[in-house]
């Protein structure tokens, strides 16, 4: 079985940094706008994680099946 994985990162974008939500498919996702702190980037990208649940059953689709 593979694990799935979600990445939620900070990276430098302006005067803050962009949050980025990164899937083990591949699949991405970075906010347009930029956040003062990283510990704020990263708890958007948290929270966009959670406004897209239908990413995440994704995961357990794949698991039923294998």
């Amino acid at each position: 079985m593979d694990m799935a994985d979600v990445t939620l990162s900070a990276t430098p974008k302006g005067n803050g940094f962009q949050a980025t939500v990164t899937y083990s498919s591949g699949v991405s996702i970075s906010s347009a706008e930029a956040f003062p702190t990283k510990a704020e980037a990263i708890s958007a990208a948290a929270m966009k994680v959670l406004d897209m649940p239908d990413r995440l059953e994704i995961f357990d689709a794949s698991d039923a099946e294998g």
